[in-house]
């Protein structure tokens, strides 16, 4: 059982190990409190590179990052491999799903799930790409079904049906997707099966606004939708999905109806916090995250800190993005309000710096946005890359991945094709 304080050092539990979770861990590493992390899984995931292996490009273990091995020289950091069901905020406990964890403070770091807006057929039928599990099996599903689709010489719509590949969501995760399917289908794909025409692929983009990538100015945008367009994906602006069986996948644009066959949605529209971070008894807005108060302690709980995707934080008259600058630089205030409560000092104002926006359309191509400045293209490709790489977890990785990316640019080589079951 993880350790409580009696009388002894300030007890900090960390519930996640997200890029929040384990910025503060880190933070707290050297100093008078003794911290435990709470997390389902033995792991700290790099999810922004998921799409990168549910295409191929990555394997599992090179955007993940034991635990553990984060502070194998901090003897005031402890794991504790549970899930988090609950809370107790009067008696100071959180609830898991192995026993009960006492804390001094508690900070809030479970991250996001998918939100699938109430569609539960879309929820039971799509594939969304939240785990290091959902992204392993979209890649297994996606090759198999190109393994299928290989064999089937009758039935032409079937083919179809196989063949076409639907990304529902205009964010950074579906253009990302959508172009990371596209260079696979035409590049390892066509070489992996002679008896397919892999111009008979149709992927489509779907997104419910007039606009991808929202964060970005227009003429970026514009040159997101044409480079997809290039690599032949169908971008689809003003489409709504309103449901998907797992054979048809209905849609509306301009009050028509349409449905698509298809045995391939990717579902990357939308988030929502955790569903425990509700079972707290706070105030939560429509996507499940806690309203937390300007020093990221949450209303009404002076003790509970909330930050990353679980926090409803505003800033300008609206939420902070769900990215991982967010909740890095929440950590670091959180931290030292923490600090500042064992003294008995005054709390500190949490103020997001933002670093600007980033999202690659595919091997050597991506845009980039901050302030005034834009780029697009190769060089914002490699400054995409830069900052990835600094962020991923272990030297021996960055070498691989780095390796990985740079034979897939200029050879197109996807060695992570493999169905693991």
């Amino acid at each position: 059982m993880p350790k409580k304080s009696a009388g002894k050092r300030p007890h900090v539990v960390i519930l996640g190990a997200g890029f929040g979770g384990i910025k503060a861990a880190k933070l707290l590493a050297d100093k008078d409190v003794d911290v435990t992390i709470v997390d389902k899984h033995n792991y700290h995931l790099f999810q922004p590179l998921l799409y990168q292996v549910s295409t191929s490009i990555l394997s599992e273990d090179e955007i993940s990052y034991p635990i553990r091995a984060f502070f194998q020289k901090n003897d005031n950091i402890d794991f504790f491999m549970a899930e988090a069901v609950g809370f107790d905020p009067a008696n100071k406990i959180v609830k898991t799903s192995h026993g009960d964890v006492s804390y001094d403070y508690l900070i809030i770091a479970t991250g996001a799930t998918t939100n699938y807006f109430g569609m539960k057929s879309v929820e039971e039928n799509s594939y969304p790409m939240k785990t290091l599990r959902e992204s392993t099996l979209l890649r297994n599903h996606l090759i198999r079904t190109f393994e299928r689709a290989s064999r089937i010489e009758n039935d032409n719509e079937l083919k179809k049906a196989l063949m076409t590949i639907i990304v529902v969501g205009g964010g950074p995760t579906g253009i990302e997707e959508a172009g990371a399917i596209s260079e696979l289908v035409h590049t390892a794909m066509k070489k992996d099966y002679h008896n397919l025409n892999m111009d008979d692929v149709d992927i489509k983009l779907i997104e419910a606004t007039d606009k991808v990538l929202p964060m970005m100015p227009e003429n970026l945008r514009k040159n997101t939708v044409d480079v997809l367009t290039k690599k032949g994906v169908d971008v689809r602006l003003q489409t709504m999905v309103q449901d998907y069986d797992g054979e048809y996948l209905t849609v509306k644009h301009d009050d028509k109806i349409e449905k698509i066959r298809t045995r391939t949605v990717i579902w990357a529209a939308g988030v929502k916090a955790q569903p425990v971070v509700a079972s707290l008894g706070a105030e939560v807005d429509r996507a499940g995250r806690v309203i937390v108060e300007k020093t990221t302690q949450v209303k009404g709980f002076p003790e509970i800190y909330a930050i990353g995707d679980s926090a409803h934080f505003e800033q300008d008259g609206r939420p902070l993005p769900t990215i991982a600058p967010a909740a890095y630089e929440a950590a670091e205030t959180t931290v030292k309000n923490i600090m500042h409560a064992i003294k008995g000092e005054k709390q500190e104002t949490f103020v997001y710096k933002d670093l600007g926006s980033m999202a690659t359309i595919g091997a050597g191509d991506a845009v980039m946005f901050k302030g005034m400045m834009k780029s697009k293209g190769l060089i914002a490709w490699v400054a995409w890359m830069a900052v990835h790489v600094l962020r991923l977890a272990g030297p021996l990785t960055n070498v691989t991945v780095v390796f990985k990316w740079v034979m897939n640019y200029f050879f197109g080589v996807r060695m992570a094709r493999i169905i693991r079951d």
